[in-house]
């Protein structure tokens, strides 16, 4: 059997991704060779491909999550057997490729009613959003939420989320058709278009106090905004830069008692404890209809595109590749 790889030579733009297809090899003890019938993808992927997480050398294989089809099963293994549906998220990258072999331990087994599919386009997001609604910050009944990209992969999965704690949800969305997919997650009040004046708009819909905690993807110049709509001794949480690179932040912003948090859902996950416990999580709301969206499809041998489209924010949703 054959293995399709896709290498990313160098950091940089989608030129430099390669793709090689070599002989696979059988896992080692404690493995199981997964063969992938759908690899998500996440900005965390863009960010890896542009050297802002910079791999530890270079050519490198990129990727977070994914799921399949057990297809092997290394030595020292009990848990699982050939043909197991299985998906995996976090570290070790590696995820783009068409099989892997990595830690039985990493594996999660699925039920039947998620399929690989959705858990490739979810269970990191999913992992994610329990960290940061449940680790970061005890979201609960009552809480006001403010999150931004309210429409997106992991935008959509956090406002489900935040709603079934029965949090109080503001959104924000860069379009009115984003807007009625954000409130068809059950988004209580969306803010539209990205010249909008969030803090303002917040602070209308909070009685002027400001939200409880707020999530902010987007970085550049609207973390500043973000901290600014919520509310004293609340916290903000900056955990992507997709509209660029986020500037200093004065430590006079977080007055009075403001909290501003930058958690790491890989740092997260390096602990297998913690993976598993949220993984775990993220599946049983997978289970109830908590799932992202799929944007659009790719062939693994496509992945320039996807990632140009991932850049470019046409897709609501999320975006797959399939082997």
């Amino acid at each position: 059997m054959t293995d399709q790889i896709i290498w990313l030579n160098a950091p940089g733009d989608v030129t430099h991704f390669n793709v090689e297809h070599r002989l696979c090899e059988p896992p080692c003890h404690g493995e199981i060779k997964i063969r992938h019938q759908a690899i998500g993808t996440n900005f965390l992927d863009v960010y890896h491909r542009k050297g802002i997480y910079p791999m530890p050398s270079y050519p490198a294989v990129i990727g977070a999550e994914a799921a399949g089809i057990v297809e092997d099963v290394g030595p020292g293994v009990s848990l699982f057997q050939k043909g197991d549906r299985v998906a995996y998220a976090g570290p070790p990258v590696g995820a783009y490729r068409s099989t892997r072999n990595i830690a039985a331990e990493r594996a999660i087994k699925l039920p039947d009613a998620v399929s690989a599919r959705t858990a490739a386009s979810s269970l990191l997001k999913g992992m994610t959003a329990y960290m940061l609604l449940k680790k970061t910050y005890d979201v609960g009944a009552g809480t006001q939420v403010l999150i931004h990209a309210a429409a997106g992969g992991l935008g959509s999965i956090l406002v489900r989320c935040a709603r079934s704690l029965d949090a109080t949800v503001i959104g924000t969305v860069g379009s009115s058709e984003k807007a009625a997919l954000a409130a068809s997650y059950g988004a209580d009040h969306l803010i539209v278009g990205r010249g909008a004046d969030i803090v303002a708009d917040v602070k209308r819909l909070t009685n002027g106090l400001g939200v409880d905690v707020a999530y902010d993807g987007i970085g550049g110049d609207t973390l500043l905004k973000t901290i600014r709509s919520v509310r004293p001794f609340g916290m903000a949480v900056t955990i992507g830069q997709a509209a660029g690179a986020i500037p200093p932040v004065p430590v006079e912003e977080l007055r009075p008692g403001k909290a501003l948090c930058h958690p790491s859902i890989m740092a997260w996950c390096a602990d297998i404890g913690q993976y598993r416990e949220a993984a775990l999580a993220a599946v049983g709301a997978m289970e109830t209809g908590i799932v992202s969206q799929i944007g659009a499809e790719y062939r693994l041998a496509d992945v320039a595109k996807a990632h140009e489209e991932m850049e470019s924010g046409r897709s609501a949703g999320s975006i797959l590749l399939i082997p």
